[in-house]
């Protein structure tokens, strides 16, 4: 069955969510205090390149480009008046880096147009941007205007579902499912949280069940046996 199918499948207990969601989110905070956005950034212009350039790329790939990209282009003017394959050469080692380099110049030309070079603080301007979805818009919300919003990445994605706080392959579903356990104000340290609980712990091919602070919050069926566990079964004494 398809998380989706899940979802229409099993009506969601929200309030019993709520009460669980309230027990993992102080875990988290001391596990990961130091939680935030891994983009490096000095202005909200930066910010959104860099999350543009993020798509189906590490964060640390990202940040080997943006040094020289943003010493070279500083402004939204200078970014919707680059030269196509100058940007693509500059953006190459984050992939897709036409389709990125479209989605930079589109984007910047329409903030120079529509905003008068300032970029949009609000959802729905953000996301009328080329190349600017749900996601991206959140994490520049939050982070440069200090704006509530979730951004669904892979590791949040993974993790809400795994631990059965969403139950959804979209995103959108996703964002709207977990955003409905959590006060606004929380959405975007929410969205830290469990993005560094996913990139340190529940790693998406063998999850470190034996050593997560929230096992016993937990729902995923699947949970990686401890060593121990694994070395004392019944099918690891007949081995020996």
């Amino acid at each position: 069955m398809s998380p989706k199918q899940a979802t229409r499948a099993k009506p969601r207990d929200v309030a019993a969510l709520k009460r669980r969601a309230r027990k993992i989110l102080p875990i988290l905070k001391k596990l990961y205090p130091d939680a935030r956005v891994m983009l490096d950034f000095k202005t909200p212009l930066q910010l959104l390149i860099a999350t543009i350039l993020a798509a189906q790329c590490t964060d640390e790939r990202v940040n080997q480009v943006t040094p020289s990209l943003f010493g070279r282009f500083r402004t939204v003017r200078d970014f919707a008046a680059a030269n196509p394959a100058e940007l693509e050469a500059m953006i190459r080692p984050t992939g897709f880096f036409r389709s990125k380099a479209r989605s930079v110049l589109g984007c910047c030309g329409q903030i120079l147009e529509r905003h008068g070079g300032e970029v949009p603080r609000n959802l729905e301007e953000l996301t009328a941007l080329p190349g600017v979805g749900r996601k991206t818009a959140n994490v520049l919300l939050w982070n440069a205007f200090g704006v509530p919003g979730l951004a669904v990445d892979t590791h949040l994605g993974r993790v809400v579902n795994r631990i059965g706080l969403a139950a959804s392959a979209d995103p959108d579903t996703i964002e709207a499912q977990v955003c409905q356990l959590f006060p606004r104000e929380r959405w975007g340290i929410v969205t830290h949280l469990i993005g560094f609980h996913g990139r340190k712990t529940c790693f998406a091919r063998k999850p470190n069940c034996p050593g997560c602070a929230i096992r016993d919050l937990c729902e995923f069926p699947d949970k990686t046996p401890s060593p121990t566990a694994t070395t004392s079964s019944p099918k690891a004494a007949r081995r020996r």
